[in-house]
């Protein structure tokens, strides 16, 4: 057995984890194409920060690092985006939300149900 195969536990990934990460992968996703597109500007930074954080998160749980903590940390992470952008952007309407927007927020609070759910699993 590799060095990389004794540090990733992939047995103990229920089928919620595996939508987790898919929600998270897909939040990075959208926050690597924004702050690639806006880089170097603070607002660039802040979004490849967000998308590194996503990652970051991916990786400790895939290798078993203390994911009730994780679970803790993600939901208030995953949180402060929506309100982040919600007080950044302050919609009127409907019309003033884009497709992407919508599929990065609903994954978002999809994430934190999950974080909540696999939190109170967790023992």
């Amino acid at each position: 057995m590799s060095s990389i195969e004794r540090r990733i536990e992939l047995d103990s990934l229920t089928t919620l984890h595996w939508i987790g990460i898919f929600l998270a992968l897909t939040t990075a996703a959208i926050h690597l194409v924004i702050g690639a597109t806006f880089f170097p500007e603070p607002g660039g930074i802040m979004f490849l920060l967000a998308a590194g954080g996503f990652v970051g998160a991916i990786v400790l749980l895939l290798s078993n690092y203390r994911r009730r903590l994780l679970y803790v940390i993600g939901i208030p992470f995953t949180g402060i985006q929506i309100v982040a952008w919600y007080a950044l952007n302050r919609p009127t309407g409907i019309a003033d939300i884009g497709l992407i927007v919508v599929v990065d927020k609903l994954a978002q609070l999809a994430l934190i149900g999950i974080l909540i759910t696999l939190y109170r699993w967790d023992w």
